[in-house]
């Protein structure tokens, strides 16, 4: 399964992007570069995902895709110190084709949206 990897482009607090602030995501793409909802069903698997972010523990998680809205995100694993209740989640936005150079759009469990830039499919 390839790794996507996605670095911050622009965002709140990062206008020219911060290469050390990324998404690691595990999936299956289609033969155009899409995330593929088929794939993602019939896995019994769950996809991995991890953010890493500079001066934290990187947030464990793993992908998600809401059938009845065609969205998918990231579901994080609490961070040390929060609440279990309801893991956190980063919905990603304008998942168009996912290769190097192509940009996505991630909202932030607080809301706040980052461009990210795919820099790798490996």
């Amino acid at each position: 399964m390839p790794v996507v990897t996605l670095v911050v482009a622009a965002g709140p607090g990062f206008p020219q992007g911060s290469p050390d602030r990324r998404y690691e995501l595990s999936v299956v793409l289609t033969p155009g570069g899409q995330l593929d909802p088929e794939a993602w069903a019939a896995d019994p698997t769950p996809w991995p995902a991890r953010r890493i972010w500079p001066g934290a523990p990187s947030r464990e998680g793993d992908v998600q895709f809401d059938a009845d809205t065609g969205c998918w995100s990231v579901r994080l694993a609490p961070a040390p110190g929060e609440a279990t209740e309801a893991a956190a989640q980063a919905q990603l936005m304008n998942t168009g084709q996912l290769r190097p150079g192509e940009y996505v759009t991630i909202r932030e469990p607080d809301g706040s949206e980052f461009s990210y830039r795919v820099v790798a499919v490996a």
